[in-house]
C-alpha cells in the first residue's frame, strides 16, 4: 500500500472539535490493517536512519505508532503523559495552548543522560505539546534524535516551534 492509500484512509471531519477546525480523523487508517502496517513500515524507514537508543510516543495516539514502532524497530518505549497518569517518580514540564497551559510528565528513569530519543506522535499541528516533549528529555540531559509524525498539519508551522530538531512527517495536509 503507498502512502497516497494511506492518505486516502485518513478522513477529514469539519468543524470538529469546534467551527473552523478541520479535525484529521486517524481511526480509519487503524482500522485497515494494510493501512496500518503500511503506515509503520514507513516509520520505521524514516526512523532507521536516525539511530535513536529509544522511542518517547506522547499520549495518547502517539501511543499507537510508537509501540508499533519501537516493537519493529527493536528499541525501548518510553510513555510521555498528562500530569498524574504516571505511576512511579516523574519530572513534569509546563506548556502552553490556545486556551491555557496543561503538563506533560515522564518517568525520572525514562530518559538516560546521552541518550537518543525518537519522539513519536500521530500528528504535528502547531507544536506545543512535541515541543514539551523535546524540552522534557532536553532537562534529563538526552539528545532528541528527531521527532517523527503520522501527520503534518504545514499551515500551523509547528516545524518552527520545534525548532533546530529534526523533523520528519509521512503525511502533509493543509
Amino acid at each position: 500500500m503507498t502512502l497516497s492509500e494511506v492518505r486516502s484512509l485518513i478522513r477529514a471531519v469539519p468543524d470538529f472539535p469546534k467551527p473552523g477546525i478541520v479535525f484529521r480523523d486517524i481511526t480509519p487508517l487503524l482500522a485497515h490493517p494494510a493501512g496500518f502496517s503500511a503506515t509503520i513500515d514507513a516509520l520505521a524507514e524514516q526512523a532507521r536512519g536516525v539511530h535513536a537508543d529509544g522511542i518517547l510516543a506522547i499520549e495518547s495516539r502517539g501511543f499507537i505508532f510508537g509501540a508499533a514502532l519501537a516493537h519493529r524497530l527493536g528499541l525501548p518505549l518510553q510513555l510521555v503523559r498528562k500530569k498524574g497518569k504516571l505511576p512511579r517518580d516523574s519530572i513534569s514540564i509546563r506548556y502552553e495552548l490556545e486556551y491555557g497551559h496543561d503538563h506533560l510528565e515522564v518517568h525520572t528513569d525514562a530518559i538516560e543522560p546521552g541518550g537518543r530519543y525518537l519522539i513519536v506522535d500521530d500528528l504535528l499541528a502547531t507544536g506545543g505539546t512535541a515541543s514539551a516533549a523535546v524540552r522534557l528529555v532536553r532537562q534529563q540531559q538526552g539528545i532528541v534524535a528527531s521527532c517523527l509524525f503520522v501527520v503534518e498539519l504545514s499551515t500551523l508551522n509547528g516545524r518552527k516551534t520545534l525548532g533546530d530538531v529534526p523533523v520528519a512527517s509521512l503525511l502533509s495536509f493543509r
